[in-house]
């Protein structure tokens, strides 16, 4: 391997949200962070070698992209997935849940009822109740170890709540569902049926494992590219994400101007500068470090596979199709949530993602970030291993 992702690279005293704010969220000093999903290894030097060019020239004013960045994510969508994007399509926003807050505000009225798939990324909830429209849930079956969707129920529920918006998360966060070709189809036609956009939040693309494959939503039929507003990022594939930056995909010019609309009233204009270069580096010449990564990211989830099943079986991994957040069935411990958090923080001193927090059906379950160096996940599950024997014990 050319890269070093074994390297311990020391996080403390950076601004990092990951480690220098414990205290301020409610968490013991001292706890191992695996939670938030950026990753502890360096972005590619490509990236690296941009930002510093950047910062040499030494003036950061008022940035525009032009078509050499268009043209790099053209080549980058066409090439992964063989999606055929135009360049009056793109808007930029500074991340993936602003736009989805932006397509919310756009594209509905308060009151009006979004549909998201439980137990999923938390701050979909969050952005539906925040900008006061009705929560509505359609929630994944989970049986014998994966997850799969209730198509009657994704139905029934959009008819009987009048669903204006679906926000789709595919991957899927936190289960880790790839969806196959036909699941997306089945969901996108019962939407153009129903008269109901959707929102598909792709940003982890780029992690899929061996034997599957992702299909952007939009690019499976032309009538799904017509009412789909597709949210892209670099910043979880390279460890961007705190340089503000996602590229938005929507074809349809009327959902396009309205999105543009609600965008203007936030008072936003530009990117960030620095986010700029670094996505136009990172998708044009960091395909060999993502290869590597991903590779990387496979051993360490062998590993944590491993380590389960051989010294932790009341906990079940639930087996990854995509992402590198990991999601633990943890109800075999028999322990209820309160418990469970209480092993993991103040026994185990560990910092995961509690499963409640992703909505219903996630009772019962934590969610791991394992984009780490080995050695950082080997203490994690030896000190997991070790309050639960604690625990155990003392039971």
């Amino acid at each position: 391997m050319n890269y070093n992702f074994d390297e311990l690279i020391n996080r403390k005293n950076t601004n990092s949200i990951k480690y220098d704010f414990t205290a301020q969220r409610g968490k013991p000093e001292g706890i191992l962070p695996l939670w938030v999903a950026d990753m502890d290894f360096r972005t590619p030097p490509c990236v690296v070698e941009a930002l510093t060019d950047k910062s040499r020239h030494g003036i950061f004013g008022y940035s525009e992209t032009g078509p050499d960045y268009v043209n790099v994510l053209q080549n980058w969508f066409w090439h992964n997935f063989e999606w055929v994007i135009e360049p009056e399509w793109l808007v930029k926003t500074p991340s993936v849940v602003y736009a989805i807050c932006t397509a919310i505000r756009a594209l509905t009225e308060k009151g009006d009822a979004v549909l998201i798939q439980q137990p999923v990324y938390y701050p979909f909830s969050e952005s539906i109740l925040l900008n006061d429209r009705k929560l509505v849930v359609n929630e994944l079956l989970y049986q014998d170890g994966s997850y799969t969707i209730d198509f009657e129920d994704f139905e029934n529920t959009i008819r009987e709540n009048n669903v204006k918006l679906f926000l789709l998360c595919s991957p899927h966060n936190p289960v880790g569902r790839v969806w196959t070709k036909e699941e997306l189809m089945r969901m996108g036609d019962i939407c153009l049926k129903l008269g109901v956009t959707v929102v598909s939040d792709e940003i982890h693309a780029d992690f899929v494992y061996t034997g599957y494959q992702h299909f952007v939503f939009a690019g499976l039929k032309p009538a799904f590219n017509d009412i789909t507003i597709t949210c892209t990022a670099p910043t979880k594939t390279f460890n961007l994400a705190g340089l503000q930056i996602s590229n938005i995909f929507i074809a349809n010019r009327h959902i396009r101007h309205e999105f543009q609309k609600e965008i203007s009233k936030s008072g936003y204009s530009q990117l960030n500068v620095m986010g700029i270069a670094a996505c136009e580096a990172a998708y044009s010449k960091g395909y060999e470090w993502l290869a590597e990564l991903k590779n990387y990211l496979m051993e360490n989830l062998n590993f944590i596979r491993s380590f389960l099943k051989s010294r932790l079986p009341m906990i079940r991994l639930v087996e990854p199709e995509g992402t590198y957040l990991v999601w633990l069935d943890c109800r075999g411990l028999g322990l209820n949530d309160r418990q469970l958090d209480d092993l993991i923080v103040n026994k185990a001193g560990l910092w995961l993602d509690a499963g409640t927090m992703f909505g219903i059906g996630g009772s019962g379950f934590q969610r791991i970030n394992i984009a780490c160096p080995r050695s950082i996940l080997e203490k994690a599950l030896h000190l997991l291993e070790q309050a639960v024997i604690s625990v155990s014990n003392n039971n």
